[in-house]
C-alpha cells in the first residue's frame, strides 16, 4: 500500500483528520479548510486505508457474541441470502461489552458463515442469532447457540441481538451521508464504521488517527 508522505501542511492534515473524525464529507472539509475537494477525498481515502490496515488482525476471543448479517447499498430490498438485489451482504460478529467485527460475504449460507465464526470465536462461547437457516449448523457445533425469533419478540432477557443491530443502524446512517459509495471503496467505509463503533469517543479516535498517520505517512 502506497503511504507516501502527504504534500499538505501539517496544519491542514490535522484539520482534515479532525473533520474526518467529526464525520464530515470530504467535500465539506475541503470547503472549510480551503483545499481542493479531490485532495481532501484522497486524504480521507488514505485515512480509511490506514484504519483498515490497523484493525485487520484484531481478535474477539471468548465470551458472549451476537451474529447477524445485513445488506448495504442497492436500490431495492431483495430476498435474504439470495443475492439481495444488488446489495452487498455483510456478516457481523459483536462481542457483548466489546468489539464488533465485519466481513463482506458472497452469501449468507452456513458454509460461508461458520468458518468466519470459528476463526473469530473460541469454542464453548455463547452465540446469539436470529432464526435465519444459515445459523442452523450452530445447533450442532462447538458453540452454545441461542436464537431470537423476531416475528414473536425482539428481546428476551439475555436472548437478543440488539447490539449488532445497533451497529448496522449506525453504519448505514453514517454511509448515507455520502450519497452512494463506489463499490470498490465500500470495504474501506465498512472498516471505518467498525472502527468508529469500537472506539466511540471522538477524542480517542482523534488521538489514535494522529498516531497512525505519523506511523504511516510521517
Amino acid at each position: 500500500m502506497d503511504m507516501r508522505k502527504s504534500r499538505l501542511s501539517t496544519y491542514k492534515q490535522d484539520r482534515l483528520i479532525e473533520h474526518f473524525v467529526s464525520g464530515s464529507t470530504a467535500r465539506t472539509a475541503a470547503k472549510l479548510i480551503n483545499v481542493n475537494k479531490t485532495t481532501a477525498a484522497y486524504y480521507f481515502h488514505r485515512l480509511r486505508e490506514i484504519i483498515a490496515l490497523e484493525i485487520e488482525n484484531e481478535t474477539l476471543l471468548s465470551g458472549e457474541f451476537e451474529v447477524d448479517e445485513s445488506y448495504f447499498g442497492g436500490t431495492r430490498k431483495g430476498k435474504r441470502g439470495r443475492g439481495a438485489a444488488g446489495k452487498v451482504p455483510v456478516f457481523g460478529i459483536l462481542k457483548r461489552g466489546g468489539r464488533v467485527y465485519t466481513q463482506i460475504i458472497p452469501d449468507a449460507k452456513s458454509k460461508t458463515l461458520m468458518p468466519i465464526i470459528r476463526e473469530k470465536i473460541q469454542p464453548d462461547s455463547i452465540v446469539y442469532s436470529d432464526c435465519w437457516r444459515g445459523y442452523n449448523v450452530l445447533d450442532v457445533s462447538e458453540f452454545k447457540h441461542y436464537r431470537i425469533n423476531h416475528s414473536k419478540l425482539f428481546a428476551n432477557k439475555q436472548n437478543h441481538i440488539n447490539g449488532i443491530e445497533n451497529f448496522w443502524n449506525q453504519a448505514k446512517r453514517h454511509m448515507r451521508k455520502f450519497n452512494g459509495i463506489p463499490a470498490e471503496h465500500f470495504p474501506l467505509f465498512l472498516k471505518e464504521c467498525e472502527w468508529r463503533f469500537n472506539n466511540s469517543d471522538p477524542v480517542n479516535q482523534l488521538a489514535q488517527l494522529r498516531q497512525w498517520v505519523k506511523q504511516h505517512m510521517g
